[in-house]
């Protein structure tokens, strides 16, 4: 038999990441037995070990990782499948005239881009509703690829833009923000590798697909908390120039010098047929156009 069932994928998905069986029917919040007997029955019905047993847990086999690969890929297409269809559904109510489009952006990142792109949309014929959705503790291509949002705008080389339709809308460069008192804050210009040693002002770290990066600077929650460590002199973080327009007083912007362009682009499902989106990507291509210089 070819076919899976979104339950055994939920089991296995559990298993393979928490590489223990207990772990992950805590997880899951069932009983171990029918957990094991479940990914048994898997194993048998693929004719393939997923995994190799012992006494402190379970590895993944190649044919394993194979699956969580696969498997994470394909429970993202069905929820974001009952996501946009809900979405859509909503749309045919009575009370929800207009299509409705989610749009996941970054939380630090400049409010000026999209404030003038919300604008430009409005102003088009049929219009959607455009809800905004920041990110904060995850990433937007994760929100693309389990249906949260049907668009977003994303930053390379910060964002991956594997898997997804988009185009370039601004390039930029970087900037270190640091504590407005500290010395380093009167420099001209900094590198990357000054900013990444600075002994009291170790890099804040962003987590990424559920995990924070190894290193001594704090773990970011959200903008605010950010905010608030700089200021403190606790952390400090590199960021698109265009985010001076939300520094406080107590914040200093340096220019990196040898810092990759952040450029920013909107990005989409590939397979998405939307002519709302259509129209929104249409506008904000437009719109980064007229604008040669940032935003």
């Amino acid at each position: 038999m070819d076919t899976l069932e979104t339950r055994e994928l939920r089991y296995f998905l559990a298993v393979a990441e928490e590489l223990h069986f207990g772990r992950a029917a805590e997880r899951l919040g069932m009983a171990q037995p029918p957990l094991s007997r479940a990914i048994q029955q898997l194993e048998r019905r693929l004719g393939v070990c997923l995994l190799r047993r012992n006494r402190r847990g379970v590895l993944l086999t190649g044919a394993g990782e194979v699956l969580l690969h696969e498997g994470r890929a394909a429970l993202d297409a069905t929820t974001a499948a009952v996501r946009r269809t809900r979405r859509a559904g909503g749309a045919d109510s009575p009370d929800s005239p207009r299509d409705r489009l989610v749009l996941a952006v970054k939380a630090a990142a400049s409010h000026e881009l999209l404030q003038k792109l919300l604008a430009a949309y409005a102003a088009e014929p049929d219009a959607a509703e455009i809800e905004v959705l920041p990110s904060g503790t995850c990433d937007q291509e994760e929100m693309l690829r389990d249906g949260r949002a049907d668009v977003a705008l994303m930053h390379k080389p910060y964002n991956s833009l594997a898997g997804f339709d988009s185009e370039e809308l601004t390039t930029e460069g970087q900037i270190a923000v640091l504590p407005a008192g500290h010395p380093l804050a009167a420099r001209g210009t900094l590198s990357m590798a000054e900013v990444g040693d600075i002994p009291d002002l170790p890099l804040a770290r962003w987590p990424r697909h559920g995990t924070y990066p190894p290193g001594p600077g704090p773990e970011i929650h959200d903008q605010t908390q950010l905010a608030q460590l700089i200021a403190l002199g606790r952390t400090t973080a590199v960021f698109p120039d265009s985010a001076r327009a939300w520094l406080w007083a107590e914040h200093a912007a340096v220019p990196l010098a040898d810092a990759p362009p952040v450029v920013t682009h909107i990005a989409w499902p590939a397979h998405s047929r939307s002519r709302a989106l259509a129209g929104l990507v249409r506008t904000a291509v437009d719109l980064g156009t007229r604008h040669a210089a940032p935003l």
